[in-house]
Formats: structure tokens, C-alpha cells, sequence
């Protein structure tokens, strides 16, 4: 007699959790703590203020922040597209409040808060998770209507009077809303030809950036310190005393770290020549203090921060979730980028911060949410034991 086949065994499933994420998120953070206080001790002591100032009130929102991090990463990442409409909602009744209300505080000349003097945050950061979850629930309710110009109308519609209010008082803020929305519709369309002539356009106007700054800056749409910065970054030696001075000097600490730097903490530019270094010129003081090395590791870490994302999205559950990682791999991705290149001066200046690195609560906090929703879509990826 033939013996029975023995009954296989079910292969029994486990959620994945991407743990590689996780501690790279705590190492940036970390990094980042360290720089922020050592680029703004000096700052915060000769302004009356103790030495670990920036650093205590960054690591505290930097806390909660990790909290709420991951409890968000624990839930199912479908309920985020309920949260969508009243998103919009919120965003556009903060970004009216900021720019046509006396509650938007003005900080250095830009008018991007809400709250109080002591207490503010930044709808600009709320705005970029808003238009990430748009754009993900078109995607994936549109299907292969995606390619339709109807469809890319409709998401103009919804997107571009939001990211024009932003660009209203934050260039830097505003650039990143588009740069999310192009990428994941150029993820999510078969259709490429707008895209390059786009990118034609990008490269034609920063070749032409003085005369078509000039232009805007009379037609109303630049305001004069913007078309200030475009000037400076074009030959920032004319102006050493005024727009040019903080390039400058973020120039001499690049320049003077050398291929090892001069040592954590050693920094001579933080010494009240280059303004506010823990903000967003603290990739500077990075190179100078680590030198180049310490720049390459950081961007490295970024890079491979940009590889787990794209390993979340391709192993999602649904399109949904793989657009939901894809939104937050393009902020990032984009932001460290214009970040750098405006500490380099590869671009004029914007005002834009070094994702985890630089000093600020909002930046930080909603960073710390973007990456919980990450969490959340790699949470729901099952592996066979």
C-alpha cells in the first residue's frame, strides 16, 4: 500500500517592521542633536541663554516626536485617507491665517508662523504631508485615468492654490510642494514628455535667472529680498557686507574642513560669523568641523535612508501605501538636495533645512509623523517565517 503524503505544513506569516529605517531615523536625529548644539552654543550664550538652549528644546519636540512616530507606525496606514479632506481643510485655513491675518507672526522678515512668539509652528511642514496624501488617494482612485489631462487638471486644481499661498512668504516650502506633487506623477504616468519640458524649462531659467527674476520681481510675483538672493547667488563677492555675506562665510567653513575637519566643536565660522549656523547652514559647519568625510557619511546616510524607502514602496501591500512612501522619499530627497546645494551655492539661497540635522520643532515633528506613516506601510508587509 502507497503511504499517505503527510499534510503539509502551513507556512505561518509575519509582519514585517523595517528596523533599518528605524535606527537610521534615531542616528540622523541623534547627529543631528549633537550639531545643533554644537553649532549654536556659542550663539545661545552670547544671547543671554544657556549653552544646550537649541539643543534641549529640539530634543524634547525631537521626543514627542518619536512617540507619536511610533504609534502612528503601529496603525493601519489605510485610515490616513480619511484624514485627507479635513487636511485640506486645515491646511488652507492655516495658510490664509499666516499670509491675510494678524495671527501669522513675522520671524526675520518672514511672515510663516502661527501661534505665539514663544510657541509657533509651521503650516508650510502640515501642507507637505496634505499634498502627499492627496496625491496619493488620486493615484489610487484614478487607476489609469492618471494619464488623463482631466485628471491632471482636477490635481492642479487641488494642489496649486495651496502651494501658491505657501510661496506667498516660503519659496523654499513652496519649490518642495511641487517638486512631491511632480515626482509621484511622474512615478504614476506613462505619459514623460511634459516632464522633460519641464525640466527644460527648470534648466532654462536658472541660465536666464537674473533677467526672468527681474521680470517677475516687477510683475508682483517675487518680492524684492527674493529677487536679493538670485542676485547674490550670481556673484555673492559684490555683495560681502550685505545678501552675499552669509554664502561667504558658508563658503570659508566648506572650504577651510578640509578632507577630516577641524574637530567636533572646533568650528571657528559658528562664532558669530556665520548667522544662525543650527539652522539652515548647519551642513556647513558640518563640513567643517568632520570635513569631508564627515559630508560624504551624511549624505551616504541620506542616500540609504532613499534605499529602504524605495525597498517600502516596492514590497507595499497596494498602491496606496507604495505612493504614500514614494510622497515622503521625494520631500526628503528633495529637501536634503536644495539644502545642500543652497549651502554650496549651487542655488540662490531659500531658507531651507537639512531634514532631521537643522534646528526646528515643526521641521522635526512632522518629519517624525512622515516616517511613522513609512513605518506603517512596511508594518503591513507580510514575510513567510
Amino acid at each position: 500500500m502507497q503511504q499517505e503524503a503527510m499534510p503539509r505544513k502551513k507556512k505561518k506569516l509575519r509582519r514585517y517592521y523595517d528596523y533599518s529605517l528605524l535606527f537610521t531615523i534615531i542616528f540622523l536625529t541623534v547627529f543631528g542633536l549633537v550639531m545643533i548644539y554644537s553649532s549654536s552654543s556659542y550663539n545661545a550664550q552670547i544671547h543671554g541663554l544657556k549653552a544646550s538652549y537649541y539643543m534641549t528644546r529640539q530634543m524634547y519636540i525631537a521626543l514627542g516626536g518619536f512617540a507619536v512616530m511610533l504609534i502612528i507606525s503601529k496603525m493601519n496606514y489605510h485610515i490616513f485617507a480619511k484624514f485627507t479632506i479635513p487636511a485640506i481643510v486645515v491646511s488652507y485655513a492655516c495658510m490664509l491665517l499666516v499670509n491675510f491675518t494678524p495671527l501669522g507672526i513675522e520671524v526675520n522678515g518672514k511672515k510663516r508662523w502661527l501661534g505665539t512668539r514663544s510657541l509657533r509652528f509651521q503650516p508650510a511642514e502640515l501642507v507637505k504631508i496634505t499634498v502627499i496624501l492627496i496625491m496619493a488617494v488620486i493615484i489610487t482612485k484614478m487607476g489609469k485615468k492618471i494619464n488623463e489631462w482631466r485628471t491632471w487638471g482636477m490635481i492642479t486644481v487641488l494642489i496649486a492654490p495651496l502651494a501658491l499661498l505657501v510661496l506667498m512668504n516660503n519659496l523654499s516650502s513652496g519649490i518642495i510642494i511641487f517638486g512631491i506633487a511632480i515626482v509621484m506623477m511622474f512615478i504614476a504616468c506613462k505619459r514623460r514628455w511634459p516632464f522633460v519640458l519641464f525640466v527644460a524649462l527648470v534648466a532654462a531659467v536658472f541660465l536666464f535667472a537674473p533677467p526672468v527674476a527681474i521680470a517677475l520681481e516687477k510683475a508682483g510675483v517675487l518680492h524684492g529680498y527674493q529677487l536679493d538672493r538670485i542676485l547674490v547667488w550670481k556673484n555673492p563677492e559684490a555683495y560681502p557686507k550685505d545678501g552675499g555675506y552669509q554664502v561667504l562665510q558658508g563658503l570659508y567653513a566648506i572650504g577651510s574642513g578640509g578632507l577630516l575637519g577641524k574637530g567636533l566643536g572646533q568650528s571657528i565660522q559658528k562664532l558669530s560669523f556665520l548667522p544662525e549656523p543650527q539652522n539652515d547652514m548647519i551642513f556647513a559647519i558640518i563640513c567643517e568641523e568632520l570635513g569631508l568625510f564627515g559630508a560624504v557619511s551624511v549624505i551616504l546616510i541620506f542616500l540609504f535612508m532613499i534605499y529602504r524607502f524605495m525597498r517600502i514602496a516596492g514590497s507595499a501591500p497596494d498602491i496606496f501605501g507604495a505612493f504614500l512612501v514614494i510622497g515622503v522619499m521625494a520631500h526628503i530627497a528633495i529637501q536634503v538636495i536644495l539644502n545642500i546645494a543652497v549651502v554650496t551655492n549651487v542655488i540662490p539661497n531659500t531658507g531651507i533645512t537639512l531634514p532631521f540635522i537643522s534646528y526646528g520643532g515643526t521641521s522635526v515633528l512632522f518629519l517624525m509623523i512622515e516616517m511613522g506613516m513609512v513605518l506603517s506601510v512596511s508594518n503591513s508587509i507580510l514575510l513567510e517565517r
